[in-house]
């Protein structure tokens, strides 16, 4: 009989130091991401540093395909909440965009100037604000931290209003964290500041789906077992309280190369997520 008990939550939870090569990343993504927004903003299809706060990081950027958008995705950032902008990954556009639909990539203020509740509150707005400015269905896509955010968005507690709601076609949790809770136990919750107040209320797999909700939880054959373990974890919980769910896990991909596929319009990640 396997028995799994963590003691280490640090090293359950650190991905680069478990990643071969992984001082490539975050560096591997910006030229990509700069070429792109380069190539469509030349074309005038990038709208950029679209505010939809007031606060420093409430931009969003706004690309377009070259025709009349078929729908709207949402990309939310990963980098546990405290790391990143949305310049790092404009380039993971190009699948849903050479496929017809227009993507909204917003960046948002870092932890420990803002408590995770207060990200998904920007979140909502940021969401709002993009459908707005393009009209269809509308899917959420986000990874890793960003999954637990583009989760969020699709529970009773949404901070999305009920018309922004009902648009939501389909969720893609890439590499998320449904469950907060466990990140408490890292050294990581000196500057994100979770309490269990604060994980009960905004930890999707402890919150019910909004009717309707439709989501596939995708991650890496080569992610740490934890998040193999939450990648799991909330397409199990849901089916149960009535959600449509799947659970893909791609293989020989890890933690920061299984968000590539979004950039390939012909990508299983990217279909998916652009799915009827």
């Amino acid at each position: 009989m396997l028995k799994r008990h963590i003691a280490d939550w640090d090293g359950a939870y650190a991905n680069g130091a478990n990643i071969a090569g992984s001082d490539r990343w975050p560096a591997a993504w910006i030229e990509p991401a700069q070429a792109f927004r380069g190539a469509l903003s030349a074309e005038g299809r990038a709208r950029l540093d679209i505010a939809y706060g007031g606060g420093r990081r409430n931009r969003l950027d706004l690309f377009l395909p070259s025709t009349t958008p078929k729908g709207l995705v949402v990309f939310i950032h990963g980098g546990y909440w405290m790391a990143f902008d949305k310049s790092f990954w404009s380039h993971l556009a190009n699948g849903a965009v050479s496929s017809g639909f227009a993507v909204a990539m917003p960046s948002y203020t870092l932890c420990p100037e803002i408590r995770i509740a207060g990200i998904v509150q920007e979140m909502g707005a940021a969401i709002s604000k993009a459908a707005e400015m393009v009209d269809g269905p509308l899917m959420l896509t986000g990874h890793s931290a960003g999954g637990h955010l583009a989760s969020r968005m699709v529970t009773t507690t949404t901070p999305l209003a009920a018309d922004v709601a009902r648009r939501i076609r389909h969720v893609v949790s890439i590499s998320g964290v449904h469950d907060l809770r466990p990140i408490m136990q890292t050294e990581m919750n000196a500057t994100l500041a979770i309490d269990e107040q604060e994980a009960l209320a905004e930890s999707p797999g402890l919150l019910r789906p909004m009717d309707g909700a439709r989501i596939t939880c995708w991650a890496g054959g080569g992610e740490r077992a934890e998040f193999l373990r939450q990648n799991a974890l909330l397409a199990n919980i849901w089916t149960g309280l009535g959600a449509a769910t799947s659970t893909v896990v791609e293989p020989d991909q890890h933690h920061y190369s299984i968000v590539d596929g979004l950039a390939d319009p012909a990508h299983p990640l990217t279909r998916s997520l652009i799915s009827e």
